[in-house]
């Protein structure tokens, strides 16, 4: 008689103890419960002190596209500029060709009625290439010398005009290329703004808080460096002024022994001259700078009533009748390179190896300038973003 006992399904319990598959099975879930149970959203989220590094690198990228941006605005105005001039020359000497080809017609007019040379002077006419039609010696020999004289200015004016039409298609084409730089460089500066908003946005108070203590001590460590730059300039300054006393102490004994004082004290008040007029100068420059705190941060603008960096250094040195360049990348070679040491007010400090920033230097180790998108217009130490982010001291020529 057959059992009706059921065979035993594998994998169930005998005598208390599981198969060695679910045992593994339980195992490897008890693992994955235990890392998942360890696992938290926070170990995705960067550090604040990741945050703080991403948002300015993006800030400086942002400063670097904008640089790029004033380069290629200023570009594509210069050459709309020449296309326009170009185009204009163009329609003068389509003109001038038209009054040259309308003088050949009245040739022609006048040897149809005449009955003489009718074939030359038609084909002359509606020739694509007038020149080679000319070289034929038996055309030449016919016309008299007005004649002569209507051709060759017809001939001119129709290879400079040609001429002066492709420089205006090349030039067009660069103006194309220079909107589609200035188009890319907007789009750049747009996205890297918007990133760092929203890193920061992400932020919670806690964070912001914490954020706002750094950006403090970094502040604290900036001014303690520009009291030391600026107790170094005024030893130096203490040490040249001492100099020059003793030069002129020695300067009077030499000439009272030899009694010509008179003929020797004005020398040195004269060689200050130069440095007057340039300290004059600076001295315009910073006072425009420092009327202008308080005024936004504002990519590609150069005033009145906001600022880029480089809009502002430039704005205030044309306020003391000194034309600099447009961008940051010419404005550093618009001078003598000095050290940080030797700065003096009224030089520009510019930043970073792609010279992405600059400010104007006031003295003491501070400057005025437009720091970045969502500031304003401020006076801060040169070394806001640490000693090695200087690249260099100008002075302007």
């Amino acid at each position: 008689m057959a059992s009706h006992r059921k065979s035993r399904p594998t994998g169930t319990r005998v005598a208390g103890i599981r198969t060695p598959a679910l045992a593994t099975a339980a195992l490897t879930s008890v693992a994955l419960l235990s890392q998942t149970a360890n696992a938290t959203p926070s170990d995705d989220r960067p550090t604040l002190e990741e945050v703080e590094k991403k948002v300015d690198d993006l800030y400086r990228q942002a400063g670097s596209a904008t640089e790029k941006y004033n380069a290629a605005k200023e570009k594509t105005t210069k050459q709309r500029k020449k296309v326009d001039t170009l185009l204009d020359d163009v329609a003068r000497r389509t003109q001038k060709l038209n009054d040259a080809r309308e003088e050949l017609g009245s040739f022609a007019s006048a040897q149809y009625r005449t009955g003489a040379s009718v074939p030359e002077t038609a084909t002359l006419l509606l020739a694509d290439s007038p020149q080679d039609y000319f070289d034929q010696n038996q055309l030449m020999n016919r016309l008299t010398g007005r004649q002569k004289t209507a051709v060759d200015d017809y001939v001119t004016q129709q290879s400079e005009t040609m001429k002066k039409r492709r420089e205006a298609t090349e030039s067009l084409e660069t103006l194309t290329d220079s909107q589609k730089d200035l188009k890319t460089a907007k789009s750049t500066v747009q996205r890297k703004l918007a990133t760092a908003r929203e890193l920061l946005s992400e932020l919670t108070a806690e964070e912001k808080a914490r954020l706002a203590a750094i950006e403090k001590q970094k502040q604290q460590e900036a001014a303690r460096k520009a009291a030391e730059l600026a107790k170094q300039q005024a030893a130096q300054e203490e040490a040249e002024r001492e100099r020059r006393e003793e030069a002129a102490r020695q300067q009077e004994s030499g000439s009272g022994s030899s009694g010509t004082s008179d003929g020797t004290g004005s020398s040195d008040s004269g060689s200050s001259t130069p440095g007057t007029s340039t300290g004059t100068k600076a001295e315009k420059a910073i006072a425009f700078a420092r009327a202008q705190i308080g005024k936004p941060y504002v990519w590609g603008a150069t005033g009145p009533g906001s600022y880029d960096c480089s809009g502002l250094t430039q704005a205030a040195w044309k306020a003391a009748g000194v034309t600099l360049p447009r961008v940051t990348y010419d404005q550093v070679n618009a001078g003598t390179t000095v050290s940080v040491s030797q700065a003096q007010p009224g030089d520009l400090v510019f930043f970073y190896d792609d010279i992405s920033h600059v400010g104007l230097y006031i003295g003491d180790g501070m400057m005025i300038h437009a720091p970045k998108p969502g500031a304003y217009v401020r006076e801060e130490s040169i070394f806001y973003d640490g000693e090695s982010s200087i690249y260099s001291v100008v002075r302007p020529a």
